[in-house]
């Protein structure tokens, strides 16, 4: 079920949608790519400089698909690697944003893709990007450690429901 709330990000009013399943937007449309990995039942958060703890993730590269951007993002802020599938996207609307720019960076409705990563192999942290450690967290205390908006807790119980029906 679609689910959304408003967030000020920077003096910015955005709408946040969560829709789940594969359907993918148009490539145009993905500003970001995210993800939840897990490994042995825990979930992977990064210390992100000046952000606290978050899901790896990041921008997609020219000349990458959205998937392979959350793999090198994985890998970069992590260092993991694994499998992954679309959980769903997060519509990020700026059309009651006063301060939008429309020449700016970001179109006025986007798309944060999200996945699910299953783990297979953890590298040695290398801390050679912006991230300054890594953690395991248990779901149930993810909300108490990930520094996200509310929404991602819904995207953390999308995954926990796929892994389960896999069993």
């Amino acid at each position: 079920m679609n689910q959304s709330i408003y967030e000020n990000w920077n003096g910015h009013k955005v709408k946040l949608t969560w829709i789940p399943g594969d359907e993918q937007p148009d490539p145009a449309l993905v500003t970001s790519v995210h993800g939840i990995c897990l490994h042995q039942g825990n979930v992977l958060a990064v210390h992100v400089q000046g952000r606290g703890f978050n899901l790896p993730g990041g921008h997609v590269e020219p000349g990458e698909t959205p998937e392979e951007a959350f793999h090198r993002e994985a890998m970069e802020e992590g260092s993991v690697k694994g499998t992954v599938v679309c959980l769903g996207k997060m519509e990020i609307n700026h059309e009651e944003d006063e301060h939008f720019d429309p020449n700016g960076k970001y179109p006025m409705i986007g798309y944060q893709l999200f996945y699910r990563m299953d783990i297979t192999e953890r590298l040695p942290f290398s801390r050679e990007h912006e991230c300054l450690s890594r953690i395991w967290v248990e779901p149930a205390e993810f909300e108490h450690v990930v520094n996200e908006h509310r929404l991602v807790g819904l995207v953390l119980e999308e995954a926990l429901q796929q892994v389960k029906k896999q069993q």
